[in-house]
């Protein structure tokens, strides 16, 4: 899979959320109900559920799902479950495709499933079309490794003219512009990549390709298309690359940059740090997209907004399911674990644990909607 439609997405008004009951999942028979109050997904009832749950993909996701699944597997056990939930952060693209091969019975993906996968998904969804719902929103950070430079500006046509290999060198006048106090070397830049399918790398070059067409004239790609420079496989690799040498940057899910210097990036007239709030002004500015069934929650971004405050380079991971699941105790389990991470209490433990933007209590209701639509049995 090299280039993708461009599916990216926005949300409405992001914001720390409280005070939604989680609803009950239909459609089966052991999944989780009566959430009665802002604790609901506590309160759940989760003792009927069993087996073992597997998901795979988004890299991006791999510290919120790790929380969730602990958090979530705890709260389940503790009622007598026996149920066990793993998430493989393979990479969308490949998380995707093993759901689709059956190999997983969920999937995240930082892009939205196309036409071709919803309707190759009927194959293993029991004769009904996958749907994708969001989880997950967070900044992709551009993060860079300089020796004796902590901080830097970028302006959109700069970012592009690196990754697309025409800037070449870190004193370069158009980089030095805007960094007036910065020691900027005489130094080679190595622009890093996501090395496999990533839906990380299409949220970044669809911000190129709208932020700056001139500059990236590849389009919104999921497969980098970019000879040169260097790669890692996942975030955990972009992030290693990144850090190992001198001169690089690349670009990675926020909440992994550790200690890496992060680039403000120009919107308008100014220049914008990444943060849980910006990154949910961005997405607020932007419509859902056209043609998608009502139960498929997929929104597209409009990344050349100049609204202050706005940081424009922001992913939205879904949680790819099936409309319907032949299997009841997957089903239920997939319901269940569907119905709390995207649960108010579910989305502070990612804020707490991956500094994300929970959905609003609307989204979640609508979510949880979408969720509770899934049949079972």
């Amino acid at each position: 899979m090299n280039v993708r439609q461009n599916k990216l997405v926005s949300l409405a008004a992001l914001g720390l959320v409280g005070g939604l009951a989680l609803s009950a999942c239909g459609g089966g028979t052991n999944a989780a109900s009566e959430g009665s109050d802002a604790g609901g997904a506590a309160s759940a009832d989760y003792s009927g559920l069993t087996g073992n749950l597997a998901g795979a993909g988004a890299s991006s996701t791999q510290n919120a799902q790790t929380a969730w699944t602990e958090t979530f597997m705890g709260l389940a056990q503790s009622q007598g479950s026996d149920l066990s939930v793993t998430y493989d952060p393979t990479g969308s693209g490949t998380g995707r495709e093993q759901f689709l091969s059956g190999q997983v019975s969920f999937a995240g993906s930082d892009a939205a499933m196309d036409e071709e996968e919803l309707a190759a998904s009927a194959e293993v969804c029991n004769g009904e079309q996958a749907i994708d719902v969001p989880l997950y929103i967070s900044p992709i950070a551009v993060v860079f490794q300089i020796e004796g430079v902590d901080s830097l500006n970028l302006t959109p046509e700069v970012i592009a003219g690196i990754f697309a290999g025409d800037i070449t060198n870190w004193n370069d006048p158009k980089i030095a512009e805007h960094n007036p106090d910065a020691d900027l070397p005489d130094l080679e830049i190595v622009p890093v990549h996501r090395s496999d399918d990533s839906g990380t790398t299409e949220n970044f070059t669809d911000y190129l390709s709208q932020t700056a067409p001139d500059s990236w004239t590849h389009g919104p790609v999921e497969t980098w298309p970019v000879a040169g420079g260097q790669s890692g496989n996942g975030t955990s690799g972009m992030i290693s690359t990144v850090e190992g040498g001198n001169g690089t940057i690349g670009y990675a899910d926020a909440s992994q940059s550790g200690n890496l210097g992060v680039a403000a990036v120009q919107v308008g007239d100014e220049f914008v740090e990444y943060s849980a709030d910006a990154a949910a002004k961005a997405v607020d500015v932007s419509p859902r997209e056209e043609g998608r069934e009502e139960n498929d929650i997929v929104f597209e971004l409009d990344r050349t907004t100049e609204e202050e405050g706005v940081y424009p380079i922001v992913l939205v991971s879904y949680l790819v399911m099936c409309g319907s699941y032949s299997d009841t105790a997957t089903g239920d389990a997939v319901k269940a674990y569907a119905s709390y991470i995207t649960s108010p209490e579910g989305q502070q433990v990612a804020a707490d644990n991956a500094g994300s933007a929970p959905l609003t209590e609307e989204l979640s209701s609508e979510v949880q909607a979408a969720i509770d639509g899934i049949s079972v049995g």
